[in-house]
């Protein structure tokens, strides 16, 4: 009697026991389980569940452990699916994309006949009153040399037509677009070309700061146009996994929309956002401190040092090996470049320079030195950080950044070299030895100027190969990353170079739940299929943003 009394007590105490222990584990918005979690922290662990509420990870760890702890009524199962921290591009144009694709888009074309095919298709379609478009590259055609304008005047004798090259850096107009910008023979240039024929006609091919008097004659902007563009825009960015993205080159009107968007919830991603520099937005925030929300971050400046290697406008300490007595040139002169660096360093905001030409980029960081060297948390960056002199590298350091976008590299092998010649080459897309110098290394994909997915990134910079698998061995393989870096590069190195690496870039206890599902591991799947994988899910704050 005794011992059944002892066995009843004992099963209730039991059953007491248990139901205090379900009661008192913590509900929470989501828990994610039996995934293979790549947390990216400092000992670049893998864990098993993540348990998730108000849009932070409360404790990752072990499918025991979480499940032992928290509750949810949404528990994900990841059965033999991997996850990784949010994808950040560290340097890449959300806007441009969206409004690239209003526009006729040239890219991937391999002549100038297929280039005006694609134009008179766009237009019998759109039947616009200005035509702009971006993308054509003349690398890629039979004879690399820049297109003039003689075939569009004849065929849109009264429409204007604008059309940037890949990089953004060249520009072809026709005679009605130039007519509108007030640009003729005799107009004179500083920080770029116009270029003329040997009868000292224009050709309608611009380099650099001419362009901008071609964008001011453009068509005005509708509110309805720049919310358009940035949406459309995020869409193709969260399907591959972005979360965050450092926009290089943003005006007030596109940054403002950008925080009204997301304030009303009708725009996911995050930003950071580098004002772009001109007079009126530069003096609107650098008279105030940065401005960050849990989605916008304001805190920085976009310059241009120099122009593209592809149309010639990097700054180069020597000649260019393809086109005798031709340096290049800088954009912005010395004199204003240093004031303008002056004014920045007076303030809490970062200076992002795009430098491509080792003379852009020796410029850039003696002045960087000068005025931040001996400052603690700065972390200005150097955007491409493309062609450097072999003594130049000892400038960077966590406080002077490389921003670098692999892609690059394997867009340019083909003639990289012939720019450059043999040695200054070997100095060029240098990623691993810039990695060496600084102990990191933001990664971005610059697109539009490249496609926008982040796995052409990583596997550009582990392999220095093109999709094709060229070159053999990859192209200066020394400069190839690990998995581990290219990974580190994309996520908690791209939020370091965003002064935000306390609240995402890894998937620690306390930062965002900012993740994405991918059904290959990244880290351990065949390399030649890295270009062709795709993201399951897409989750920001713990909302499933994108799913496939």
């Amino acid at each position: 009697m005794t011992f059944k009394r002892i066995s009843l007590k004992s099963i209730l105490l039991a059953f007491i026991f248990i139901l205090i222990s379900c009661t008192s584990k913590q509900e929470v918005d989501l828990i994610i389980s039996q995934a293979q979690i790549y947390s990216v922290d400092q000992a670049f662990s893998t864990q098993e569940a993540m348990a998730i509420h108000q849009g932070k990870i409360l404790a990752i760890g072990s499918n025991e452990d979480i499940l032992a702890q928290y509750s949810s009524s949404n528990h994900q199962q990841k059965k033999g699916q991997f996850i990784y921290p949010g994808l950040i591009d560290a340097h890449a144009h959300l806007y441009n994309l969206g409004m690239q694709m209003q526009q006729v888009n040239l890219t991937g074309f391999k002549s100038f006949d297929e280039v005006i095919q694609r134009i008179q298709a766009f237009q019998q379609k759109n039947n616009k009153k200005y035509i702009i478009g971006r993308g054509w590259d003349q690398t890629k055609w039979p004879s690399q040399d820049f297109p003039t304008k003689d075939t569009l005047d004849v065929l849109f004798p009264d429409t204007p037509i604008a059309l940037s090259r890949i990089d953004g850096h060249a520009m072809l107009c026709n005679t009605k677009a130039l007519e509108l910008a007030n640009i003729d023979e005799e107009t004179e240039v500083s920080g770029g070309a116009i270029f003329k024929n040997e009868k000292g006609e224009l050709t309608g091919v611009l380099i650099d700061n001419p362009m901008q008097m071609v964008f001011e004659s453009f068509p005005e902007v509708t509110s309805q146009v720049i919310e358009k563009a940035l949406t459309e825009a995020e869409k193709v960015a969260l399907s591959y996994g972005l979360t965050t993205i450092s926009d290089a080159g943003l005006s007030r009107n596109v940054i403002e929309t950008i925080d009204r968007l997301q304030q009303e919830d009708k725009m996911k991603i995050r930003l950071y956002a580098m004002v772009s520099n001109n007079a009126a937005d530069l003096d609107y925030y650098l008279s105030k401190p940065p401005y960050k929300t849990e989605r916008l971050n304001v805190r920085s400046v976009k310059v241009y040092a120099d122009g593209a290697l592809g149309s010639r406008g990097a700054a180069l300490k020597e000649p260019y090996s393809d086109h005798e007595g031709h340096f290049g040139s800088m954009v912005i002169g010395h004199d204003e470049f240093s004031k303008l660096a002056k004014r920045i360093a007076k303030t809490e905001f970062q200076m992002n320079t795009h430098a491509i030409g080792d003379s852009a980029n020796i410029s850039v960081l003696k002045t960087y030195q000068k005025l931040i060297g001996n400052q603690e948390n700065r972390r200005w960056r150097v955007e491409h950080a493309q062609v450097l002199g072999n003594d130049d590298f000892s400038y960077f350091s966590k406080n002077i950044l490389p921003s670098v976008q692999p892609t690059h590299a394997t867009s340019d092998m083909y003639w990289a070299e012939d720019r450059l010649g043999s040695e200054r080459i070997k100095n060029a897309y240098a990623y691993k030895k810039l990695l060496d110098q600084v102990g990191i290394l933001p990664l971005g994909t610059d697109f539009p100027v490249e496609k926008v997915s982040p796995m052409l990134t990583f596997y550009a910079a582990v392999s220095r190969q093109d999709t094709n698998a060229y070159p053999k061995g990859g192209f200066q393989p020394q400069n190839a990353l690990s998995r581990e870096e290219a990974l580190r590069g994309m996520t908690i190195w791209a939020a370091y170079s965003n002064f935000e690496e306390d609240e995402k870039g890894s998937l620690e206890s306390g930062k965002f739940a900012d993740f994405i599902v991918l059904n290959e591991d990244l880290m351990q799947v065949d390399l030649k299929k890295v270009p062709d994988l795709e993201v399951i899910e897409t989750f920001i704050n713990g909302e499933k943003v994108y799913d496939q």
